[in-house]
């Protein structure tokens, strides 16, 4: 998880990476100047390439708002945002249609996913069996979902005889799915924009697994949000982060007596 200790190394370490690369660039420009090769590493590249301290990071609750503040207004955010309150993998995200939605009852069915192989993307079932199933959406989510909507009809009003019926949620402009990689990549800069520690896409559904824990659920909750197919995964998978959760409960536990006088005020006894 990224502790403020470890964002605080992080951030060393991305101006150091940042500094070699460009270091290499102009000495790879001096020497092929017929390749015009920028003396600069992309910004973007940079922040994606640096160490991290491990291949699987996690936000906090706070930086995973900070990053859903940065991204909201974008024309995919109620994508990102369902992966991260609910823990769809991007190519059941970008799969989704609109048919697979139960809106008034907060349900979404995962049915499909689309999957990218270099520059080919392919539909088909969820990644297991246990991936095909039924969620239930929180009603944050769902309003999200109702704006999205909107926002694709003004879409399709705009673009005219161009728009394509689909029947998909997340859509280019003209109503084609989106494509996995462009989805990816627009999360990273965003998370960039934001002045965030970098992650996968994938792990803001690692984030979702995080939170349920927080919030005090077991490891069945969590096979069963995320579709995986045993708890046996899930333990492996999330275990290493009971101990940070486990010091987080205790704080929790101890804001609760610390505060008691400031949600409780002692009356005052009459005179």
């Amino acid at each position: 998880m990224w502790t403020p200790e470890r964002i605080t190394a992080w951030e060393s370490d991305f101006a150091a990476h940042t500094e070699t690369m460009n270091a290499r660039r102009k000495h790879q420009a001096a020497l092929e100047p017929h390749k015009r090769i920028g003396e600069k590493i992309n910004r973007l590249d940079a922040y994606i390439g640096a160490p991290r301290p491990s291949p699987v990071m996690v936000w906090t609750p706070t930086l995973t708002k900070q990053f859903l503040d940065r991204a909201r207004g974008h024309r995919l955010y109620a994508q990102y945002h369902l992966i991260a309150f609910r823990g769809l993998r991007r190519g059941e995200s970008c799969g989704l249609r609109w048919s697979d939605l139960d809106l008034k009852n907060g349900v979404a069915a995962i049915r499909w996913q689309i999957t990218q192989i270099g520059t080919d993307t392919f539909e088909g079932k969820p990644k297991s069996d246990a991936g095909e199933a039924t969620i239930s959406l929180d009603t944050t989510t769902v309003k999200e979902l109702r704006a999205h909507r909107a926002r694709q009809n003004t879409e399709r009003l705009a673009a005219g005889a161009t728009w394509i019926e689909t029947g998909y949620v997340f859509t280019t402009p003209t109503g084609q799915p989106v494509n996995p990689a462009d989805v990816t990549e627009q999360f990273e800069q965003l998370s960039m924009e934001a002045g965030l520690p970098p992650i996968r896409l994938h792990d803001l559904r690692h984030g979702a697994a995080t939170f349920l824990l927080t919030a005090g659920y077991d490891m069945k909750v969590v096979q069963e949000t995320l579709r995986l197919s045993s708890i046996t995964i899930a333990a492996d998978t999330y275990t290493s982060l009971l101990p940070q959760l486990a010091h987080q409960s205790a704080e929790d536990a101890a804001a609760i007596i610390l505060q008691a006088d400031q949600q409780h005020p002692r009356r005052r006894r009459p005179s």
